[in-house]
């Protein structure tokens, strides 16, 4: 049985912008790895022949599980939900029901503007690439419609159909999403934050080591967009035998440095940053000191939020065993 649920927002807002150029609707990002929160932005680019888009519904398909909306002003927000043909793991919890269809209802979306309609979601359950398709539709007053729900067949270009779906190719581990330590590739993933539940990781840096070196230093910024309180669990990285997480603080005016065992708290509504002087990562038993220009993978285990893959680029060679530190 569905049930559903509304909220509202009561302010209008429209994004306009020149020379757009798909003339369907499509994701703003189309692959991502399986098992990983995923942000679903669709671009609606037109209205129905050339009347405005007032509702855009989107049909969310098995494996997008916990799908949560975000609001827009000027839009109500319509959430159906239904059982899954799976059941999934939500951080322990087995849950076989949720959203299957978001509708943004009672908007005005000019013909000649395009706007974005976000859903996020965790992409799960898939032991092979795969590519899902989001039937979406957009209505135009009372009698104006356009349906995007065509799949292409195996071999098919999905240029050759009229009204494609927007789709997401799910990728499992070990495709090209991950970098490698040392690859330009690394350096393009951290063009912009990546989230995992209601986490956001950005800012992400270590610095150059000299040739020999065994230890290093890094860190990044996590900002806690939640209402719940997380927390950094562990990290990983196949760059290193073992990932610590210390903390600086000066004690008798000596600096000292501790590992934190218990991990590193991300308060609900905060952000922490994770950098030199005070909490960061310690590389240990680096495999090949880490070269300015390179990228270092990593892997995040949140309380929380659970894992999450992350490259943090190297930056210019600086010394982070200062004289006057030692370990507590």
């Amino acid at each position: 049985m569905t049930k559903i649920r509304f909220a509202s927002l009561t302010t209008g807002l429209t994004l306009a912008a020149a020379g757009f150029a798909h003339a369907h609707a499509t994701f703003e990002v189309d692959k991502a790895p399986a098992e990983k929160t995923f942000k679903a932005v669709l671009q609606v680019p037109h209205g129905c022949d050339g009347k405005a888009t007032t509702e855009v519904q989107v049909k969310l398909p098995e494996g997008f599980v916990f799908a949560k909306p975000q609001p827009k002003p000027g839009w109500e927000v319509e959430i159906v939900e239904g059982g899954y043909q799976k059941t999934y793991d939500d951080h322990g919890t087995k849950v076989s029901s949720g959203p299957i269809e978001i509708r943004w209802k009672g908007g005005n979306l000019p013909d000649e503007y395009y706007d974005t309609f976000v859903i996020r979601g965790k992409l799960s359950g898939f032991d092979q690439e795969t590519v899902l398709a989001f039937p979406t539709t957009q209505l135009c007053g009372a009698d104006g419609k356009v349906v995007w729900d065509e799949v292409p067949a195996k071999g098919q270009d999905a240029h050759s159909l009229k009204n494609p779906a927007p789709t997401v190719t799910v990728t499992l581990a070990g495709g090209d999403e991950h970098a490698g330590h040392g690859g330009k590739q690394g350096q393009e993933m951290t063009a912009g934050p990546v989230e995992a539940g209601d986490l956001q990781i950005s800012g992400g840096a270590v610095k150059a080591m000299l040739p020999g070196a065994k230890v290093g230093g890094g860190g990044f910024v996590v900002k806690n967009n939640g209402d719940t309180d997380d927390r950094l669990l562990a990290v990983e990285s196949p760059a290193a035998g073992r990932v610590e997480l210390h903390e600086m603080t000066m004690e008798n005016d000596v600096m000292k440095m501790r590992k934190l065992d218990d991990g590193i708290a991300i308060p609900a509504g905060e952000t922490v940053e994770l950098k030199s002087g005070g909490l960061h990562l310690m590389f240990m038993e680096v495999k090949k000191p880490f070269a300015e220009g390179d990228g270092v993978p990593v892997t995040l285990s949140f309380e929380k939020a659970g894992k999450v893959d992350y490259v943090l680029p190297v930056g210019a060679a600086s010394g982070h065993n200062t004289p006057g530190h030692e370990h507590k």
